[in-house]
C-alpha cells in the first residue's frame, strides 16, 4: 500500500489504464475532426464516435445509438435536459416536480426556469433520502411538463424509487429526467424498463476522462424533442453543435463496456470494502451514525457524522487520505450541505460529517489502515471537547447509579 490513499470516487474516479489506452491513439495518429466526411481520418474519428455511442447505449440499454447526445458532462446535460424541454414543451404547461437534494445543476437549471416565470415543486426526502412517490402523484397538476429526480445521491449514496417514477409519469403523459451520473456504471440502470425519457452521465464517474458527457434523448414511445442551448455546425442531430471531443468520447465509450462487463464483479467488491469500513469505524467509536438508506444506497458510498467532531478537523488531521465533507461542487462553501439539511440532520452533525467514496481501485488494506487513522484522529480530537468529555462524565455517573440501584434491589 502507497500513500496517499484517494477515497473520493463519488467527486471523481481514476482513468482506467484500460480506458486510457483506448484514448491515446486519438490524440496523435487518429486526431481527426469527426464531422470531417471526405478523408480517412475523419472517417475514423466518425466510426470511433459511433462505436462509443454503441457502447453507451448497450449500458443503459437504450433502443438506439442515436438517443445518446455528447455533451461536455452531466452538468450541461442536466441543463440540457431541463431548459431544453421547457423551451420545447413550455406551450404544454409551466409546472416542473423535482426534489430538494438533486445536485445543483438540476436545482439551479429549476430555479433559471422559475426567473422565467415557470413553477418548480421542490419535493422534501425522508430522513434516509428517499422521495415518497405518493406525494409526488399529490404534487403532479395539469400543467406538470417534466418531472426530474436523480437515480442516486451523491452525497448520501440513498438510490431513488425510479422505476416508480418513470411509471408514474408515463401514467399521467409527463416526461421523465434522471441525473444518472453517480447511478451508471454502479447500479443496473434501464431506460426501457425504468420509464426514462432523459437521463445524464458523466464519464469521470466511471473511470473516464473528464470533460465529456452523455444526454440520452427518447426517441420513440414518446419521441422527445428537445430545443439546442448552442447553436453552431449541427452536430449531435442539431441539438448540440460544437466539435465533438473524439478522444473524451472515445473513453467514455470503453468506460462504459467495462462498466457493463463487471458492473456485478465491481459492485459486490465495493460494498463488501464499505461495510468492512463501516463496521471497522462503528464497532471501535461511540456516537458515529450512518447517513442515508441503510441498504438501498451505491455499492461504495458510506456517509458518517461524527459526534464531538468538526468534519472540517477531521479532514485535516486526515490529510494522507483524501475523503470530502460533501459534494465537491460546492465543496467552498462553509454551510452544511443542502443534502444534509433536507434530510433533517441536525446542523451539528451535518458538520461532522465525512463521505467516504470507494471504488475499482481501492484494497482491504487501505479500507483498514483508514479505519485505523479515522479512529485515532476522532479520538484525539474527542480528547480536545469538552463537551465529548462532560457527556461520558454523565454517561458514566448514570451507568454508576444504575448499578447501584440494581444491587439495592
Amino acid at each position: 500500500m502507497k500513500l496517499p490513499i484517494y477515497m473520493d470516487n463519488h467527486a471523481t474516479t481514476q482513468v482506467d489504464s484500460r480506458v486510457l489506452e483506448t484514448m491515446l491513439p486519438f490524440f496523435t495518429e487518429k486526431f481527426g475532426n469527426a464531422s470531417s466526411r471526405n478523408h480517412l481520418f475523419g472517417w475514423e474519428s466518425e466510426a470511433a464516435v459511433d462505436t462509443a455511442r454503441q457502447q453507451v447505449a448497450r449500458l443503459i440499454h437504450a433502443a438506439s445509438p442515436h438517443e445518446i447526445i455528447f455533451t461536455s458532462g452531466a452538468t450541461e446535460s442536466d441543463n440540457f435536459a431541463i431548459k431544453g424541454i421547457v423551451d420545447a414543451y413550455g406551450q404544454n404547461g409551466n409546472h416542473i416536480v423535482t426534489c430538494a437534494i438533486e445536485h445543483k445543476a438540476v436545482l439551479d437549471s429549476c430555479k433559471a426556469m422559475e426567473k422565467k416565470g415557470y413553477q418548480v415543486t421542490y419535493l422534501p426526502v425522508s430522513p434516509n433520502g428517499l422521495v415518497d412517490v405518493e406525494r409526488l402523484r399529490q404534487a403532479i397538476t395539469n400543467k406538470t411538463i417534466l418531472i426530474s429526480i436523480m437515480a442516486a445521491n451523491n452525497e448520501i449514496g440513498t438510490i431513488e424509487p425510479v422505476r416508480e417514477i418513470g411509471r408514474l409519469a408515463k401514467e399521467r403523459g409527463i416526461l421523465f429526467h434522471t441525473d444518472a451520473t453517480q447511478a451508471v456504471g454502479k447500479i443496473p440502470i434501464n431506460v426501457e424498463d425504468m420509464g426514462i425519457d432523459l437521463l445524464s452521465l458523466t464519464a469521470h464517474k466511471i473511470y473516464g476522462p473528464k470533460g465529456v458527457g452523455v444526454l440520452y434523448v427518447r426517441s420513440s414511445k414518446p419521441r422527445i424533442k428537445i430545443n439546442p442551448l448552442i447553436e453552431g455546425g449541427g452536430q449531435e442531430r442539431g441539438i448540440r453543435s460544437g466539435t465533438l471531443n473524439v478522444p473524451g468520447i472515445v473513453g467514455l465509450g470503453k468506460a462504459c463496456e467495462i462498466a457493463q462487463q463487471e458492473l456485478m464483479s465491481d459492485g459486490e467488491r465495493v460494498m463488501g470494502l464499505s461495510e468492512r469500513l463501516k463496521t471497522g469505524i462503528l464497532s471501535q467509536l461511540d456516537e458515529v451514525s450512518v447517513n442515508g438508506h441503510l441498504s438501498q444506497r451505491l455499492p461504495g458510498n458510506m456517509h458518517l457524522s461524527f459526534a464531538f467532531v468538526e468534519g472540517e478537523s477531521l479532514l485535516m488531521g486526515l490529510k494522507e487520505i483524501a475523503v470530502s465533507t460533501g459534494s465537491a461542487c460546492t465543496s467552498a462553501s462553509l454551510e452544511p450541505s443542502h443534502v444534509l439539511r433536507a434530510i433533517g440532520l441536525e446542523e451539528h452533525l451535518a458538520h461532522s460529517s465525512i463521505r467516504f467514496g470507494l471504488g475499482r481501485f481501492n484494497t482491504e488494506e487501505e479500507v483498514d489502515y483508514t479505519v485505523r487513522r479515522v479512529v485515532e484522529e476522532v479520538c484525539r480530537l474527542r480528547g480536545l471537547s469538552p463537551l465529548y468529555r462532560a457527556k461520558k462524565t454523565k454517561v458514566g455517573r448514570q451507568e454508576t447509579s444504575n448499578k447501584l440501584q440494581e444491587s439495592v434491589s
